[in-house]
């Protein structure tokens, strides 16, 4: 037979689960979304250097050199040095199909590479600047980006716009639930997102005759709010 002690705790147990339950009942949780579109003012453009060679040094030389070209005619434009910046610097060896004489892969050679990337402030150079280092220079392209170079107000109206979504689908569910809405218990952020860099192939900016529209950037804010809720 269950002790009294036991039997008590049995008891307090149920009536804790049971209030847990309840106050998990008498919640409602919503996410919310907002998105803002905003004329962009700053692009950011990631070029690199690759060489190969037979030896690790003639590799490391060819992309040094090449980059510091790139750096030259970088610094024919207006561009702070804070804005340039060098980065990702690799060697590699590059192994060949054909194997020594022990049947172990065979070094062929060697493939240096380094990145730089630039924020350009000024967008009306944007096509000149591309011109200038994949003339002579640059001969990797990564990504594009037309970005802000202040976005937090972007962002904050992004979020009011999120939590207004959220407050709104509260009210749409409560409504159509037949609860009463109560207090705000809970609010947190599930992220604020740009675009990612555009890819761009190296012939289409090696073209700088053509423009690339800068268009419109998108920034997103997500929210999650949770009320709580009683019966009308």
């Amino acid at each position: 037979m269950m002790g009294v002690k036991a039997l008590l705790t049995l008891i307090a147990l149920l009536l804790s689960t049971s209030f847990a339950a309840a106050q998990a009942e008498g919640r409602i949780t919503v996410s919310g979304e907002g998105t803002v579109f905003a004329v962009p003012d700053m692009a950011v453009i990631s070029m690199g250097a690759r060489a190969e060679a037979k030896t690790a040094k003639a590799a490391m030389d060819q992309t040094s050199e090449i980059t510091a070209a790139i750096l030259s005619q970088l610094s024919g434009f207006e561009i702070a040095p804070r804005d340039i910046q060098t980065s990702d610097l690799s060697l590699n060896p590059v192994w060949t199909n054909r194997s020594d004489s022990n049947g172990r892969p065979r070094i062929d050679g060697y493939q240096a590479s380094n990145r730089v990337t630039v924020r350009i402030r000024d967008l009306d150079a944007l096509g000149p600047v591309l011109d200038a280092v994949l003339s002579d220079g640059a001969n990797r392209l990564g990504g594009l980006q037309f970005t802000l170079s202040d976005p937090k107000p972007a962002m904050n109206d992004a979020r009011r716009l999120a939590v207004a979504d959220a407050v709104a689908k509260a009210n749409l569910f409560a409504d159509a639930a037949g609860v009463q809405l109560g207090a705000l218990i809970g609010l947190s952020e599930t992220g604020v997102r740009m675009p990612r860099p555009e890819m761009m192939s190296m012939e289409r900016a090696a073209d700088a005759r053509v423009p690339v529209a800068q268009g419109e950037t998108e920034v997103m804010a997500g929210v999650t709010l949770v009320y709580e809720i009683s019966g009308e």
